[in-house]
């Protein structure tokens, strides 16, 4: 590192100049101080650690600092709360440069703009791997949070925009060839991940019963939906939405997706929200199966045939 931690910090605080009224002592002090809203508290935090969620050489530092946030405020989308501030607790390399961290914060100053929500303070250290670990709170309306527990018996399960691309896109960064259009589209899913959050508040406002965001892989999340509501799900494989050069089992188990699986409670409720998400974010909206009184996952094949379907996806300790 080419500047002391005080020089560094100094910088920071420059890219992320800016703090709302509600932001009563912004970076820079042993703490923040925040106004609190009217609200219920949402929190979350989420690390990613070099060689385990990313490699430095194969994603841009600002590609990765919007990342450590996005993936953040789709916690928070999943509850149907809106984001509001964030901490970073960063760990840096002998190996990382001034330059490298600029680009790290200015891509979380660009996806808060995006998500209006601010980066109010956190730390610095040295370590052996970089680790972005963000915190970061949220609001929902008093006794409004939406959480897994909810789905019932005869609820249709739909889920936002395609599944897979992430996945994708890191198996094709990988190969390293030439790309075409649709490699770069899942190259930028994997990089650049969106957080529904409005998307969410529509679901939330139709009466969605139960939703959690698709961080770990389709199969592997659901199955945590519905074990915490207590019920299974039966899950139309035909009509999964494959997102660009997923493979199937990618868009089973691929994570990273970062899109929202919902339970509804018909099939005219997901017609109604599939038409306003349509027309205010251009984000389809899939029916893809209904949640039973069993247990688990059964997978229901295009030619009628049934079998148990195995939850799969990201396991940090696997």
């Amino acid at each position: 590192m080419d500047l002391t931690e005080d020089e560094l910090l100094t910088a920071i605080r420059r890219v992320l100049s800016g703090a709302g009224p509600e932001v009563v002592v912004p970076v820079g002090d042993d703490a923040a101080v925040v106004q609190p809203g009217s609200g219920d508290l949402v929190l979350t935090t989420d690390a990613m650690v070099e060689g385990s969620h990313f490699v430095r050489d194969m994603i841009t530092a600002r590609d990765l600092g919007h990342k450590a946030i996005t993936v953040n405020v789709s916690d928070v989308a999943a509850m149907a709360g809106s984001p509001r501030y964030a901490l970073c607790a960063l760990t840096l390399t002998d190996e990382v440069d001034a330059a490298w961290t600029m680009e790290l914060f200015g891509g979380m100053r660009e996806a808060c703009d995006e998500y209006a929500c601010t980066l109010i303070g956190g730390n610095l250290a040295r370590g052996r791997d970089v680790t972005v670990a963000v915190t970061l709170t949220g609001e929902v309306a008093p006794g409004r949070a939406l959480t897994r527990g909810g789905a019932l018996h005869g609820d249709v399960v739909v889920v936002t925009g395609t599944l897979g691309a992430a996945a994708a896109g890191w198996r094709i960064k990988q190969l390293r060839g030439r790309l075409d259009d649709e490699d770069l589209a899942a190259i930028r899913r994997a990089d650049r991940p969106v957080a529904r959050v409005g998307e969410a508040q529509v679901l939330a406002r139709h009466g969605a019963t139960a939703m959690i965001d698709v961080s770990d892989g389709l199969s592997l999340d659901l199955s945590r939906l519905c074990e915490a509501s207590g019920v299974g799900a039966r899950v139309r494989i035909a009509d999964l939405p494959a997102g660009p050069h997923a493979l199937p089992e990618e868009v089973l188990g691929g994570g990273e997706d970062y899109e929202l699986i919902a339970t509804l409670p018909s099939a005219e409720t997901a017609d109604a929200v599939r038409a306003e998400l349509d027309e205010a974010f251009g984000v389809p909206l899939s029916e893809i199966g209904e949640i039973d009184g069993g247990h688990g996952l059964v997978a229901v094949e295009a030619d009628g045939q049934e079998h148990p379907l195995t939850p799969a996806g990201w396991d940090h300790f696997r």
